[in-house]
């Protein structure tokens, strides 16, 4: 992983990284090295009833936590681009989340889960055009609204072939941007995914972006299979990655606010504490902490 910090303001972002519970000696080996812990509520969420409610042990354990690290929420199943409405039953997590603990900013994927009301068992992109973005702006306002806390989106991996639209990948983003007052989630990884599957091109993105918009960075790794890189968090960063997202942090000029390093759960087994607290020290080698 390279440790060369390019310009002075990559200094000013802090350094993250995604915790669901359950594992006291891997997160008592994290803290010293975070300043940000994420969550996702569906993640620790259980099944009672017909109601998904948030686990109670994990909750006690995140509010044990005290000020030690700021807590920031990450959904994956609102669905916000659905034509047909975003989830219900991820928005009553939220409040359940919300009610307990506070949260420095919470976000969301910038794509859709379900369409007339059927899950798709994945998460796919939105077309780039005026009546989505008329749907997102709405639904934006809506969440803005409801919570008053910063709300963030973030880039998602295209799974099959680009949508399309009357807006580049950047102008859509900078045109939500500028209407919602919403800031970016810049995954790092799932850009090197679009540009390894479907020539995705990161330079000419990020020379439109309006990266003063980023204020989360996230950096992973996964696997590649049949040819395609694999949007699975399961592996330590690649140098390219973490090279990327210092770039970004120089560019957004102080906006950037944390570099969040993601894994699923099921990849600790594989990864092993020693190694990710490793990722962590030089995570904040790279960016200067």
């Amino acid at each position: 992983m390279s440790t060369r910090i390019k310009d002075a303001k990559a200094r000013r972002c802090a350094l993250g990284v995604t915790y669901e519970g359950r594992d006291a000696r891997l997160l008592e080996r994290m803290l010293p090295l975070v300043d940000y812990i994420e969550v996702t509520p569906e993640t620790i969420a259980e099944l009672v009833g017909d109601q998904l409610r948030l686990s109670p042990d994990i909750m006690a354990e995140l509010k044990s936590l005290g000020h030690a690290v700021q807590i920031v929420v990450h959904g994956v199943s609102l669905s916000i681009g659905s034509h047909d409405g975003w989830s219900d039953s991820y928005l009553r997590l939220l409040d359940e989340f919300l009610e307990q603990i506070d949260v420095a900013w919470h976000s969301e994927h910038l794509g859709y889960t379900k369409v007339d009301g059927q899950h798709l068992g994945i998460m796919l992109a939105l077309p780039r055009t005026d009546e989505v973005l008329d749907i997102l702006s709405e639904r934006v306002h809506a969440i803005q609204t409801r919570y008053r806390l910063p709300f963030l989106l973030e880039n998602i991996v295209h799974v099959v072939p680009d949508a399309g639209g009357t807006y580049s990948d950047a102008g859509f983003l900078n045109a939500l941007t500028k209407r919602t007052g919403c800031g970016l989630i810049l995954d790092a990884y799932n850009l090197e995914c679009d540009a390894h599957n479907h020539q995705f091109d990161i330079q000419k993105f990020l020379g439109e972006l309006d990266a003063a918009s980023v204020h989360e960075l996230h950096v992973a790794c996964g696997v590649e299979h049949n040819g395609l890189l694999l949007d699975v968090h399961s592996k330590l960063t690649r140098p390219s990655t973490v090279e990327l997202a210092q770039r970004v942090i120089t560019q957004a000029c102080g906006a950037a606010r944390a570099v969040v390093f993601e894994f699923m759960p099921e990849a600790v087994d594989g990864l092993g504490h020693d190694a990710i607290e490793c990722e962590l020290r030089q995570l904040n080698t790279a960016l200067g902490r």
